[in-house]
């Protein structure tokens, strides 16, 4: 007993001194009152885009709720799903929808990046279903999006053609219009860009190539800078989490730019791990949960729809989920 005692204590203290001196959230640790009528739950469902179904999880915090939800973005090709950041954050009382994009992870269709787009608007477009929105104790009008590396763009994006969007988290956000200016003009920039998303790993995707997807980006490298998104993001809460992994740059040329249109609701952390934050998996929790503690407890006052959110309101019949069961 004193040996498991004294292999556990410097684990604690090793653990309350990587979440950097921040206090530490008690969703961290401790699992909230069980409520018997309402218990936490994690169901699967099939997510209509674009007449694909893509697959997808739901972790349903304890409580009746209705509880604000996250839409949590995983990155290219997606190898870290940060599913362990999904628990945690149910555990302090948001539901969380994690889904693959078409083209990956075993969803039917073919993986792009403009998918990975109309598909983040498909799942958020779910949530606020009022039928989905009810069975699933969510608050349609509370959702917050987090992504990572290509998640984190994809994000950014959304949140900043849709105003209903409560926060942004960006965790080693990869600036993807401002990753293919810097390769140069086309016949340079594609070549360049197919072997990076070669080296990423393209075994997961389908329905492309990394040719093809190097020529997506360019064609649209002016639309998809996400530092021209800093006045749209301004007036809500970013968080930008960077670590050693290439991409730091990225996160504080975009907290820059969004200080320069006046906002003060940007949250930075820097972590000196790799891209999967493999070394500080438990002071990311603990930063994102710090994080989502202080986003507004009601829904952006604004009540005028954008675009984006136009475009999409003849397809809202389309976005009940198809297929839902709870897993055991």
């Amino acid at each position: 007993m004193r040996r498991f005692v004294a292999l556990i204590v410097p684990l604690w203290v090793s653990m309350c001194v990587a979440a950097s001196a921040q206090s530490l959230p008690i969703a961290l640790t401790t699992d909230p009152p069980p409520d018997r009528a309402h218990p936490a739950a994690m169901v699967t469902m099939l997510v209509p885009s674009n007449g694909t179904q893509l697959n997808a999880i739901m972790y349903i915090a304890a409580g009746a709720g209705p509880h604000p939800a996250i839409v949590l973005l995983h990155g290219f090709p997606g190898n870290e799903k940060n599913l362990d950041l999904a628990q945690a954050m149910r555990r302090a009382g948001w539901n969380v929808l994690y889904f693959n994009y078409r083209g990956s992870w075993g969803t039917p269709g073919a993986f792009s990046f403009t998918h990975t787009l109309e598909d983040t608007k498909a799942a958020i477009d779910l949530l606020r279903n009022p039928s989905n929105a009810a069975e699933l104790r969510t608050d349609p009008k509370r959702i917050v999006l987090i992504g990572h590396s290509l998640g984190g763009f994809i994000a950014a994006y959304t949140a900043a053609h849709d105003e209903s969007i409560l926060g942004v988290g960006l965790i080693s956000a990869a600036n993807l219009g401002g990753m293919s200016a810097a390769q140069g003009p086309e016949p340079v920039a594609v070549p360049r860009l197919s072997a990076t998303f070669t080296n990423e790993g393209m075994e997961p995707l389908s329905g492309c190539t990394a040719d093809s997807l190097a020529r997506e980006t360019v064609t649209h490298r002016a639309q998809w800078n996400f530092n021209d998104y800093a006045s749209e993001l301004a007036e809500r809460p970013v968080l930008i989490v960077t670590s050693d992994d290439g991409l730091a740059g990225h996160g504080r040329v975009l907290a820059s730019a969004l200080h320069g249109k006046g906002s003060t609701l940007v949250t930075e952390k820097h972590f000196a791990t790799d891209h999967s934050y493999s070394a500080d998996r438990l002071a990311l929790e603990a930063t994102v949960l710090n994080w989502l503690a202080t986003l507004p407890q009601k829904p952006n006052s604004s009540g005028h729809r954008n675009v984006i959110e136009r475009q999409h309101t003849n397809h809202m019949s389309s976005t009940v989920a198809t297929w839902m069961k709870p897993i055991h």
